[in-house]
């Protein structure tokens, strides 16, 4: 039945979203593990206004490091968290040109060893800045999978490895667009109507037919 379902969402996802591109502004690796970070907590348009502002003074990890930490909190302030996020940037900027060359890494093992880069953070790096297979799981996609009927929701972690199991992977980087964009328009966290949404109103028909039968 999880493998019904999963053909039903990925046919409506590509129906509705056919070429997801990445929501964030990014110039390169660097600029674009910035931007990730800086999304904690934080909605995709605020961060595409800062970003631009911020990356037109520093685009590297060495632009970057020699920005006081005074300068980088005055310009990513609108972000939440933002104390904690500039103490991070500047770390992780310090970090790249001492032990990564000031190059971004490409293991998952390796970004998450970087200040303020989570597995999500990291698994969004490799997929869009050097597509590399990977699955992140952020809260539009863990509210999802549960709705859906794709994994029990106990926790991102379970999320995560329940949709590697469903769906191919080579199409994990588009569907982890895919159903941000999808969630954001029909399958929203607070008055979500099924009537109003897709994917639930046709699983939860097929839930009552195979109920019948």
């Amino acid at each position: 039945m999880k493998k019904k379902k999963a053909q039903i969402v990925k046919d409506y996802l590509d129906y509705f979203f056919p070429n997801p591109t990445p929501p964030l502004y990014h110039l390169n690796p660097f600029t674009l593990l910035i931007a990730v970070l800086l999304s904690a907590q934080c909605t995709d348009k605020k961060v595409n206004e800062i970003t631009p502002i911020l990356f037109a003074k520093a685009k590297d990890p060495q632009e970057m490091a020699n920005l006081s930490y005074e300068e980088i909190l005055s310009i990513i302030k609108p972000c939440g968290l933002s104390p904690t996020k500039a103490k991070a940037i500047k770390a992780l900027s310090k970090k790249l040109i001492e032990e990564f060359g000031g190059e971004v890494p490409k293991t998952l093992k390796e970004l998450e060893s970087l200040a303020g880069v989570g597995h999500k953070t990291a698994s969004c790096v490799l997929i869009q800045a050097f597509n590399i297979p990977a699955f992140p799981v952020d809260t539009h996609i863990h509210r999802c999978a549960k709705r859906f009927g794709l994994s029990s929701g106990k926790s991102v972690e379970k999320t995560e490895e329940d949709l590697k199991k469903l769906f191919k992977k080579e199409d994990w980087s588009k569907l982890h667009l895919q159903i941000i964009y999808y969630a954001r328009a029909f399958c929203k966290a607070k008055g979500h109507q099924i009537e109003n949404c897709p994917i639930c109103l046709e699983l939860t028909e097929l839930k009552s037919k195979s109920k019948k039968l």
